[in-house]
């Protein structure tokens, strides 16, 4: 039986999306494991278990834990299922969070190079990267509406928007920074909840402007967004309580 175009097409698209299932529950398993949210040496939770849980196919499941594995994050005991490894070192690494002013330093950074990722992103994007923001916003918006917070799929956001710039140092940066940056993100999301149902809406509505100007390919409006939202979550952070930082150059411990 000849295969048409049309047939070719549609299973074309179902392996785009069987890919772009993966990738997310990839970012949000990484996450898990690296936040301590998976301890080293901890069993995973079952497949079935993941799959409901995510609202995947267990393939599509599988090929996010192959990538882990594949990353050394994971390890299989035979019959006994998959297990967390010690997350190595980043390739390219960034000193320890150790003070609040790291913290501080680390939104400063994120402040320069998500900023023009979310430009580059909003010129650049294909279907795939876009269906992969929304599908992390969709998480945040269903987060939002049991007043949740969840780092995850903020990270996986974020992540999901310098994929879609389709240039792998903003890419490569960001993860090299996921340790950082989800300190950052728990105190945030704390500050969030004692702010009640607004500070969540707020956020989440600050992530959606930034998908629909990358959506409309409004390059300036999405890296305004970017920089609105990375800004406001310092704010909301700090409450107006600012470190200086040249003050806390000058007092933090030697390293030596």
């Amino acid at each position: 039986m000849t295969t048409t175009s049309q047939e070719r097409a549609a299973k074309q698209e179902r392996a785009k999306n069987r890919s772009s299932l993966s990738d997310r529950i990839y970012h949000l398993l990484y996450s898990r494991i690296v936040n301590g949210e998976y301890p080293t040496n901890q069993k995973l939770p079952p497949e079935l278990a993941l799959a409901e849980e995510f609202g995947v196919s267990r393939p599509v499941l599988r090929t996010a834990l192959e990538r882990l594995r594949d990353e050394g994050l994971l390890y299989s005991r035979q019959g006994a299922g998959s297990y967390v490894r010690r997350p190595q070192q980043a390739v390219l690494g960034f000193a320890r969070v150790e003070t609040i002013a790291d913290i501080q330093r680390c939104y400063e950074f994120r402040m320069t190079i998500e900023t023009d990722a979310a430009y580059h992103a909003a010129l650049r994007h294909n279907q795939e990267a876009l269906r992969e923001i929304k599908e992390a916003l969709d998480l945040l918006d269903a987060a939002t509406g049991s007043f949740k917070h969840r780092e995850d799929a903020d990270y996986a956001f974020h992540m999901a928007v310098v994929r879609a710039s389709n240039n792998h140092f903003y890419e490569t940066s960001l993860r090299a920074l996921r340790e950082h940056i989800q300190v950052g993100m728990k105190m945030h999301g704390q500050s969030l909840m004692s702010d009640g149902p607004r500070g969540l809406e707020k956020a989440y509505a600050e992530h959606s402007s930034i998908y629909e100007a990358i959506r409309a390919g409004d390059a300036a409006g999405a890296k305004n967004a970017m920089l609105l939202h990375i800004t406001n979550s310092r704010d909301r952070l700090f409450g107006g309580g600012m470190i200086n930082l040249a003050m806390a150059a000058n007092t933090e411990p030697d390293s030596n």
